[in-house]
């Protein structure tokens, strides 16, 4: 058995011993980002908040039938993602198409190089990308930057939220996230990437204000 494997097995044990030390790091370690996906799918942060608490009671009910198909992170997160449904999903064909129809590109396609370029899609050599600072100064910006990151991530679309969430927050990889959201690869990609180029600007935009 992998370490990690072994750990995850330890920590299910402990929870089905309902040792609160545990659960309690668990609860820590998932909420912000259960709270971020729960709100993609209801009308407030309220309303998130309640989501969240049933998926860990949830959790707790549920621990001694945990026959361990998926991980126990990917499990919370799917019990998580049906209640959120349950309690007020939106038709999800129309959040999709909303999303693709009238979020537009995050970054403005005019800083990449044309088709007949011989790097087409390649950055133009005076709109790359801002590097971020690697001095003493840059250090103390990194918390500053890590503030930024959650701030533009929550003013992301929704579904574009879920998704980056899920992929950077939480580092699912990409079959587990369509299978979680049910969308297709393709919907996955755009949303990821929309969503990544977004933050990535935002932070562009206040280096630069930094500096």
């Amino acid at each position: 058995m992998t370490s990690t494997a072994t750990d995850e097995a330890d920590l299910i044990a402990a929870l089905r011993a309902r040792d609160e030390v545990a659960f309690a790091t668990l609860v820590d370690t998932h909420t912000p980002a259960m709270l971020r996906v729960a709100r993609g799918y209801v009308a407030s942060h309220a309303i998130a908040e309640e989501v969240v608490q049933e998926a860990w009671l949830a959790l707790l009910k549920g621990l001694d039938g945990f026959e361990g198909r998926s991980s126990l992170r990917t499990w919370l997160f799917t019990v998580l993602i049906n209640i959120a449904k349950k309690r007020g999903m939106r038709e999800r064909s129309d959040v999709d198409v909303a999303v693709l129809a009238y979020t537009g590109g995050t970054v403005d396609p005019a800083r990449f190089r044309d088709d007949d370029d011989p790097y087409p899609g390649h950055w133009k050599a005076d709109e790359m990308p801002s590097p971020f600072p690697d001095t003493p100064e840059g250090s103390v910006l990194g918390d500053e930057l890590l503030t930024v990151t959650r701030r533009e991530l929550d003013k992301l679309p929704e579904r574009q939220r879920i998704v980056v969430t899920l992929r950077d927050v939480l580092d699912m990889n990409s079959a587990e996230v369509t299978e979680l959201l049910g969308i297709t690869a393709a919907n996955q990609r755009v949303l990821l990437h929309r969503g990544r180029a977004a933050v990535r600007q935002g932070l562009e935009s206040y280096v630069k204000e930094a500096m």
